[in-house]
């Protein structure tokens, strides 16, 4: 799991963002403890609390004292949205200026992307 040379806190962040987003952690569904995620994935203890308290810190989770850790209500919405940003700035802006480029129309990008989608549908 932790193989990309990034931090492995924030790899494990990375993780549990991702599955918020996809909507495999729901709201308020609880996820392991510190102590259980670093026994399960033979982490350091505090790696997995350094990671845990990140994730506090951008409101994707919520501690309920003496209980654990639970996905915070709205936390999808919130990383969705800023991964629909970035996936314009980062993405679809490069790829249009290649389009132009390469002397590709803007027409041209929205037919190739209707069809791709008309298909994807069928």
């Amino acid at each position: 799991m932790f193989d990309d040379g990034s931090p492995i806190y924030r790899q494990i962040a990375d993780r549990i963002k991702a599955d918020v987003a996809t909507g495999t952690l729901a709201p308020d569904s609880q996820i392991m403890s510190t102590n259980q995620y670093a026994a399960f994935y033979g982490i350091n203890p505090a790696t997995a609390a350094k990671a845990f308290a990140q994730l506090v810190n951008e409101g994707v989770l919520y501690k309920r004292r003496g209980v654990g850790m639970f996905i915070a209500p709205g936390a999808r919405e919130t990383l969705v949205g800023g991964r629909r940003i970035r996936y314009f700035d980062d993405v679809l802006d490069p790829a249009l200026a290649e389009a132009r480029t390469l002397g590709i129309s803007g027409d041209d990008v929205l037919d190739f992307v209707k069809a791709r989608l008309k298909r994807e549908k069928q």
